[in-house]
């Protein structure tokens, strides 16, 4: 396994991190095309059970495959597909592994990457204690750097850990109350939905407060959820309550379209909600149209004195894949410092502040 020496990064030696991605849906196939666009990164393969249409395209992609879990080498020969190996295989030729598998199979592959001896980084369905630490970079990356076990937080908790890092930073936060209004199914995904309802979820507070505070602990922050019956995007709605009031709402818009992982829409704009958003992003041609920043609107923002309110809306299927790239770079220091690290992240995927945002408003 490879052991970064900081003084090869600071003497400007070429480091290039072999990644290995252990399931290839939803989040590893964009994860394992995020690293295939940083230069400071090596993707030697990806893992995948079954030889679906994801599969294939990947071999197509170029990507060397390997069989995970319970997979059959037999299955895949039978549907065309050229396997070069297991996923102990693909293990043995990487220094870091990204576990991008279904909510609870990560925890069962901890025991194969302990026996490897790799690095890992796992996703937000994991418990918290399965890593070192929880990552995300905006709130905590100096803390994670190092680290040999990570886990990138959920879709909705990277989403409001970036907003409370960059609120806590600016303003101070007292207070925190959020109500998420979840999507019930991903696009592709037929059987958790699409439901005839709204659905209360009746843990009261729920968990996403909590695993906020895995990376910014500080933060006075409580969380309630509900399920609707879409596939685009979560929404949060947001009251804060600052320790320091801004000059005004259009100091709050300026510093949100400063930042490469927000998009703030304008008025004019014709974004009344997901579907204009998915539209955008489609027509702005990323790759499957994803959304890796929080979506903002500026008539959706109201502050009164040090109350703050606002809407905001998470792509579940992208969102985290910067912070998949930048915890590499943390656990490896690449880069020891965050917003290097996110520069490099944000400039490979297309994230610039400014670009498809709206004129600064003054105040």
């Amino acid at each position: 396994m490879l052991i970064i020496d900081p003084r090869m990064v600071a003497t400007g030696v070429n480091v290039s991190i072999k990644v290995a991605v252990n399931g290839y849906g939803t989040i590893g196939k964009r994860v394992a095309d995020a690293v295939s666009a940083q230069k400071d990164m090596t993707l030697v393969g990806v893992a995948k059970v079954q030889p679906t249409f994801e599969a294939q395209l990947a071999v197509k992609k170029g990507y060397k495959l390997f069989v995970a879990g319970n997979g059959k080498r037999e299955d895949f020969a039978a549907a065309g597909v050229h396997l070069s190996g297991t996923l102990e295989d693909l293990l043995r030729e990487a220094d870091v592994v990204i576990d991008c598998t279904p909510e609870k199979v990560g925890a069962v592959n901890k025991e194969l990457y302990d026996k490897v001896g790799i690095r890992a980084i796992w996703q937000g369905g994991e418990k918290s204690t399965i890593a070192e630490h929880s990552f995300s970079a905006m709130a905590n990356y100096a803390t994670c750097v190092g680290a040999k076990r990570l886990r990138v937080v959920s879709c909705n908790t990277t989403g409001l850990a970036r907003a409370g890092a960059l609120l806590t930073q600016h303003y101070g936060v007292e207070r925190w109350e959020t109500t998420l209004i979840r999507r019930a199914a991903d696009p592709g995904e037929s059987k958790k939905g699409p439901i005839n309802g709204i659905l209360p979820t009746m843990k009261l507070p729920s968990h996403h407060g909590p695993d906020v505070q895995t990376v910014l602990p500080g933060l006075n922050i409580t969380t309630a959820a509900v399920v609707v019956p879409t596939t685009l995007m979560h929404v949060h709605f947001n009251h804060v309550t600052l320790q320091r009031p801004p000059s005004g709402v259009g100091a709050v818009h300026s510093l949100l379209s400063g930042e490469p992982r927000f998009v703030l829409f304008a008025g004019t704009a014709g974004v009344e909600g997901t579907p204009q958003v998915m539209e955008w992003a489609r027509d702005r041609g990323g790759s499957r149209s994803d959304v890796m920043e929080n979506v903002l609107w500026e008539n959706g923002i109201k502050l009164d004195g040090r109350e703050l309110y606002f809407f905001q809306a998470i792509h579940q299927e992208s969102i985290v894949v910067p912070e998949n790239i930048d915890a590499v770079r943390a656990a490896f220091s690449l880069e020891t410092d965050s917003l290097r690290s996110m520069a490099l992240t944000n400039s490979s995927l297309g994230l610039t502040a400014g670009a498809t945002r709206a004129p600064r408003p003054s105040g």
